[in-house]
């Protein structure tokens, strides 16, 4: 899948240093459910992981995010699509040299048109710590309408967390517009 400056791909073993990289950059990491550093043998595992799964089957799949011009992965987009294949959970994660450039959106956009048009599903959810400023605006700016907070949700490195939960139905992403899955 490709954006004006991104490519959305499957996850290669050649990835995995680039992954730990970034996975290992503190500010990257902290509202992820990973700690710093994320080392190397642990990117490789998580890679092969990654590249196993399949996009349009229920379960997780994470798009390798690369910056076309300069073919450098830059981040990835996790789906965790559900057994009824209508409805799935996002996330994000983004380099912080890459981060405020657009990127994050671009390359989730992305995925949400293949989920909305291709896939014809119903109905995504994200979910964010709710410290997380950037993450919550990088949602409500795709149209995702906030749904509620869950007080001390989380027990995450030491400490319970909030987190916001959002929702993007096929009509708000489409604009009303409803089409049948397409196959891929």
């Amino acid at each position: 899948m490709a954006t004006e400056r991104l490519t959305l791909r499957r996850f290669r073993a050649s990835d995995a240093p680039r992954l730990a990289e970034y996975r290992s950059d503190p500010l990257v990491a902290r509202y992820q459910s990973w700690d710093a550093p994320f080392p190397l043998e642990r990117a490789e595992v998580a890679v092969r992981n990654f590249a196993a799964g399949s996009p349009d089957e229920a379960g997780h799949f994470q798009y390798a995010v690369e910056l076309t011009a300069e073919r450098v992965l830059i981040g990835d987009v996790y789906v965790r699509l559900h057994d009824n294949l209508r409805q799935a959970e996002i996330g994000f994660t983004v380099d912080t040299p890459y981060q405020r450039r657009g990127f994050g959106v671009e390359a989730v956009s992305a995925v949400l048109d293949r989920l909305f048009r291709q896939q014809g599903l119903h109905r995504v959810m994200g979910e964010c710590d709710a410290r997380n400023t950037a993450s919550a605006a990088l949602l409500t700016r795709l149209g995702f309408q906030r749904e509620g907070r869950l007080r001390q949700q989380t027990f995450i490195k030491g400490e319970w967390t909030d987190d916001l939960l959002y929702g993007l139905l096929a009509p708000e992403w489409l604009g009303g517009e409803q089409k049948e899955p397409q196959p891929s």
